[in-house]
């Protein structure tokens, strides 16, 4: 994100469930409680985050949107439910022309999340992080998102998604 605004690009950044409104919030509280109903809840809360996100910011004139999580949040659905849901919503949101999935191992992941944050959430244990994962690759495959591998440095990683973009 730096290194495009040094470029003098406009940028809109989403990282979802976002905080900025009720349903982001509600999205972020159940993901601290365990079982299936808050899974649930989250789940639906998500979706209404981020379909508010689309509404709100997929028209803005910028250079670049970026909505982190977006349609690999349908990775936390139960299978089959997570290529059900990824289908219906990669027919009805905008996706763009590249659409990058930062894959990161669930060890490096829970690193990362001890590291930044004191509490965790519903699925940032290793294997609920392992599974998501997985849905997600499987789910990138599907619809030709450009992987990079995110265990590297920041600097590298930004480095990757700058020559894609570019």
């Amino acid at each position: 994100m730096q290194s495009l605004k040094e470029r003098g690009k406009t940028v809109c950044l989403r990282i979802h469930p976002e905080n900025d409104n009720f349903f982001g919030t509600k999205a972020r509280q159940f993901l601290f409680l365990r079982g299936k109903s808050a899974h649930f809840a989250s789940a639906v809360f998500y979706m209404i985050d981020v379909i508010r996100s689309i509404l709100l910011y997929s028209w803005r004139k910028v250079d670049y949107v970026v909505f982190v999580r977006y349609l690999m949040g349908t990775a936390y659905l139960p299978a089959p439910l997570d290529k059900i849901a990824y289908h219906f919503f990669a027919l009805v949101v905008p996706k763009s022309e590249i659409m990058i999935f930062l894959d990161v191992s669930p060890e490096a992941a829970v690193s990362r999340i001890v590291q930044s944050r004191v509490e965790r959430e519903m699925f940032e244990d290793t294997d609920s992080l392992n599974k998501v994962r997985n849905r997600a690759l499987s789910l990138a495959f599907l619809d030709k998102w450009i992987i990079v591998d995110s265990n590297r440095p920041t600097t590298e990683v930004a480095a990757s998604i700058m020559k894609i973009i570019s």
